[in-house]
């Protein structure tokens, strides 16, 4: 299932379930399954963190179940049809005189998770740490290949599909293409064996880098940090593992094709099966002697060749205003923004 955050009439960021050209409100929808939950505001994040009374994803999907059944249809594709003739004739399906199921031509996406608990980003792709290493003329650290390693990422500077990204102060703008989970389920001390089972999803995530404000900061031994302070963006929405099944390989990674494009021109290229340590290794890594929660992201690191810095050697051209940056991933969509002065 595909999880999303949206605002419609109010700015209040509201958790539904993507189902083709339409959205349900998962709130509005709520009581057609939990009597208890009528007049509740949700964000995505409470439901990972089980409002009401222990939800969770598996309540929003019998929610979504629910209005399945509200309006006589069977499938997702008899939902698509339905959706379509009543938005040509009225717009938004009410239920019981509650709008549940909005046209998503009506709402704003933002990001799965506007406000995440934590951030942290690893730097799993090999190929992408050759060629970072060798661009600094030196060799990969041996302690990378000892274990994935991470940094923590701004995680209250989110910003979602089709937003505009202001410029830093930096004139070595720079977006990496990564792949990120999003933990569903509270964990301390996670076994490698185990961690998959604690994933909720998956979406696309742009780590912004302000490469000469990164450089010199890191010379010092510490970072990035400034460096990467500014902007992260998510989305388009966040996909449940099992729907993601067909491309799974049986080792905790999936044939998912990945690539970017700067104004409609492809850049970079790259696949995340080539991942050199999987999710069940970071999640195992970033739980050693700490508490995961519910909604915190981790993010893979750049694929190979999923950056400027890579692609120029570190020289540039970098981004400039009025870019558009849009990244793909075969199963996530397509997260896209605009860099603004």
């Amino acid at each position: 299932m595909r999880f999303v955050s949206f605002n419609y009439i109010d700015r209040f960021p509201r958790a539904g379930v993507l189902l083709g050209e339409a959205v349900i409100d998962l709130a509005a929808a709520a009581p057609l399954m939990f009597e208890q939950a009528d007049g509740q505001r949700w964000e995505l994040l409470d439901i990972l963190r089980g409002a009401p009374e222990g939800m969770g994803l598996d309540g929003a999907i019998e929610i979504a179940t629910a209005v399945f059944d509200q309006l006589g249809v069977n499938d997702v594709d008899e939902f698509g049809e339905f959706v379509a003739s009543n938005h040509r004739m009225a717009g938004t399906i009410a239920i019981g005189g509650v709008e549940m199921v909005l046209p998503l031509d009506e709402v704003r996406l933002v990001a799965p998770l506007p406000r995440p608990n934590s951030l942290r980003d690893f730097y799993a792709f090999e190929q992408h740490v050759v060629t970072a290493n060798r661009n600094r003329g030196r060799d990969v650290p041996y302690a990378w290949y000892e274990m994935p390693v991470f940094y923590f990422g701004n995680h209250m500077a989110i910003y979602g599909p089709n937003a505009d990204i202001p410029v830093p102060r930096t004139k070595a703008l720079d977006y990496e293409l990564e792949i990120a989970c999003v933990i569903g389920r509270a964990g301390r001390d996670i076994l490698e064996e185990d961690a998959e089972a604690y994933i909720a999803g998956f979406t696309i995530m742009n780590d912004w880098s302000a490469r000469d404000v990164q450089r010199e900061e890191m010379t010092v031994g510490l970072g990035p940090a400034k460096g990467k302070d500014f902007a992260t963006s998510l989305g388009p929405w966040l996909v449940t593992p099992d729907e993601l099944g067909e491309r799974a390989l049986g080792d905790g990674r999936y044939n998912l094709p990945m690539l970017a494009r700067i104004n409609g021109e492809e850049r970079s290229r790259g696949n995340f099966r080539d991942i050199y340590y999987t999710f069940a290794q970071m999640i195992a890594r970033a739980s050693r002697d700490v508490t995961l929660y519910p909604g915190d992201v981790i993010g893979s690191g750049t694929v190979g060749t999923g950056c400027l810095l890579e692609l120029t050697a570190g020289q540039g051209p970098w981004l400039a205003p009025d870019d558009v940056v849009e990244l793909e991933i075969t199963g996530l969509g397509v997260l896209k923004n605009r860099v603004i002065p």
